[in-house]
């Protein structure tokens, strides 16, 4: 095991090939902590405790894995599964990969298939690759590409966009997908998403929808109401099926 998650005060996500790791509460015996047991308490040099765990997937991306400005948070990436249902198994086409976060996550729960992600800046490749690697998946191809330029994939489960002028790439996509498979396109702006639509419904799609997922946490106690802060719009995810 390569990290391993730190669960007290604060939460950390140590690197075990490391020769030591400090915090604000004190320095951890790196030696000690690898051949701790999940569930087992570990202190600081300060005589703070921390109770050892496994790191999820959700915690290395928000602690160890490079991320460029704009992603497809998790819980994006989660309404996807929940729409379209894939399987395990399922071959899934990304563009643009940037950090990689979306293409990772679907990897992740379709450990069984595959996902070929598509990027044409260099840079945002590379920082794609380090951070399928950091998680350890072996089922993400990252492609430093222009899908406009085609898609190579043939019969293909879903295809995921999150790209400028994706609306260009819908026929790619149909052409790619298998019958059934689904097109999903993440959009930052409404003004995509309605041009998305107008491609979509010259296609012979079906099942399209647009949803907007919202989520407001709470602060609960003494007096409870929603939190003031936090990031509550993510975008707008526009889904269609092919048959």
């Amino acid at each position: 095991m390569k990290f391993r998650l730190l669960l007290g005060k604060r939460k950390y996500v140590v690197d075990l090939s490391k020769d030591k790791f400090n915090t604000q509460f004190g320095e951890i015996d790196l030696k000690k902590l690898k051949k701790a047991k999940i569930g087992e308490k570990i202190k600081t040099h300060k005589g703070e405790e921390f109770t050892v765990a496994e790191p999820s997937l959700i915690d290395l991306l928000e602690k160890k894995a490079k991320r460029l400005p704009q992603i497809i948070t998790p819980q994006d990436g989660a309404m996807i599964l929940a729409y379209t249902g894939l399987a395990n198994d399922s071959v899934i086409v990304d563009a643009g990969a940037g950090s990689g976060f979306l293409s990772i996550f679907l990897a992740h729960y379709c450990c069984k298939g595959k996902v070929i992600s598509y990027e044409i800046n260099q840079k945002s490749a590379k920082i794609a690759e380090e951070n399928a690697k950091l998680i350890g998946l072996k089922n993400l191809t990252i492609k430093n590409k222009d899908i406009l330029h085609g898609i190579d994939e043939k019969n293909v489960d879903a295809v995921t966009l999150d790209m400028k002028d994706a609306e260009k790439n819908v026929e790619n996509a149909y052409n790619a997908l298998k019958r059934g498979g689904w097109l999903i396109i993440y959009s930052p702006y409404i003004e995509q998403v309605k041009h998305v639509i107008e491609k979509i419904e010259k296609m012979p799609f079906t099942e399209v929808r647009t949803v907007e997922f919202i989520k407001r946490e709470w602060q609960v106690g003494e007096y409870t109401r929603p939190k003031t802060l936090g990031l509550m719009h993510t975008g707008w995810l526009t889904f269609a099926r092919k048959f």
